[in-house]
């Protein structure tokens, strides 16, 4: 990659980071269902802003909206509710630890996809160690019997499976613009989450200047922002390339939270981090294709 592509790809990862700390500054005033509905709300329009700002056409195929609208649910609503529910429960570093579970969810759902890439010896290496340091991040509260907190942690794996069902799901929106997925995806998911959080959390009662700051941040910053960012990158760089970021993502969110939430990562759940990161490195496969040419 360029150097232009590592400092978008350590910015993207960066602001993510950053959106688990939005997170929890956000559920101490509304609810985990709120949390994402106010996110996608704001995205939304600020895709809508994006996607005129740039001239583009509203597609006029009713089928096309349905699709795009239903994948935003999954990639977006749902996904952004669920890490936030289980923050309730757990650090928001762990939280950002179990994000980076994501390419190795990916692999998994791939390989039995129809159609999907099958997984190299390189990959289900990467699963295996990948899903030993989620075991690691989950030991503490089974030796404590903290079913609540593995309840948290199963919760955001979840997430991580929904990203990886949608990412394989995108690949039949291949000749749509980037620009016209982000946004009619995202109103989707902000029609849905918006009345489902109505119903369930009620009116939200949002009174601290940090709370419509974390959700703008969370909105503008770490949604529209960066998702126009990684559509047009990965035509560019590619999928694995992108895929760097997941190493940035906890780091900046474990920093974040140690400062400003007094939180605080078990050294065991500091080593399961360290186990999913190997797993990401055999996915990537460059490491290991480096080692298998320095005999040569």
């Amino acid at each position: 990659m360029q150097l232009r592509d590592w400092f978008w790809v350590i910015l993207v990862g960066s602001i993510w980071g950053c959106s688990f700390l939005f997170n929890a500054v956000l559920l101490r005033e509304v609810g985990p269902i709120w949390v994402s509905a106010g996110r996608v709300t704001i995205a939304a329009i600020g895709c809508w802003a994006f996607f005129f700002a740039l001239g583009k056409k509203v597609p006029t195929d009713l089928s096309l909206w349905i699709k795009l609208m239903i994948l935003g649910i999954f990639s977006y609503a749902v996904p952004f509710t669920l890490f936030p529910l289980g923050q309730t429960h757990i650090a928001s570093g762990l939280t950002a630890i179990i994000n980076a579970m994501t390419p190795i969810t990916t692999v998994v759902v791939s390989h039995f996809w129809p159609g999907g890439e099958k997984a190299t010896a390189n990959k289900a290496m990467g699963v295996l160690a990948g899903f030993a340091g989620a075991s690691l991040l989950a030991f503490p509260a089974l030796q404590q019997g903290g079913t609540t907190q593995l309840w948290a942690i199963l919760v955001c794996f979840c997430a991580t499976l929904c990203y990886a069902v949608t990412l394989n799901t995108t690949r039949a929106f291949v000749k749509i613009d980037p620009t016209t997925i982000a946004t009619i995806a995202m109103t989707g998911a902000a029609v849905t989450a918006l009345p489902v959080a109505f119903i369930f959390e009620g009116v939200p009662h949002a009174t601290r200047i940090e709370t419509w700051g974390a959700w703008l941040g969370l909105g503008l910053l770490a949604s529209t922002f960066t998702f126009q960012i990684m559509y047009r990158m990965l035509p560019r760089i590619g999928v694995t390339n992108f895929a760097v970021n997941t190493f940035i993502t906890p780091v900046f969110a474990i920093i974040l939270g140690v400062i400003f939430l007094g939180e605080t990562i078990l050294p065991i759940q500091f080593f399961g981090m360290l186990v999913i990161f190997l797993g990401l490195l055999l996915i990537d496969g460059r490491i290991v294709r480096r080692f298998q040419r320095a005999p040569a």
